[in-house]
């Protein structure tokens, strides 16, 4: 029973793996939300480099402290927010997303 459920464990995190993997190269259903070549985006740039960033840092510590509380932080860092947006609990939809890259464009602005 144990190694069963040890199974179903493993084949579980397989999986969110591989629709992590996934949701990072696929293109977001409602299209991507725009940013400059080179700026913070919620769509290509990583979360580990927004909290690396002082103004990304800021943006999420305002519009998504739960996520910078994370307890599992250090294994979502390499993905983007549009990545972790295909888990429910990561409470994202389109219109937040478009609402971060909003507040990450102003940041950066001098």
């Amino acid at each position: 029973m144990r190694v069963l459920i040890a199974a179903l464990a493993g084949l579980t995190l397989a999986l969110g793996a591989a629709t992590a993997a996934s949701a990072q190269s696929a293109p977001a259903a409602a299209g991507p939300i725009a940013a400059a070549p080179g700026a913070l985006s919620v769509e290509n740039t990583s979360i580990g480099d927004l909290l690396a960033d002082a103004a990304g840092k800021a943006v999420l510590d305002k519009d998504m402290p739960a996520l910078v509380a994370y307890p599992g932080l250090d294994q979502i860092k390499g993905m983007t927010l549009r990545a972790i947006s295909v888990y429910p609990e990561a409470q994202l939809d389109d219109t937040k997303l478009a609402s971060i890259q909003k507040d990450l464009d102003a940041a950066k602005k001098p």
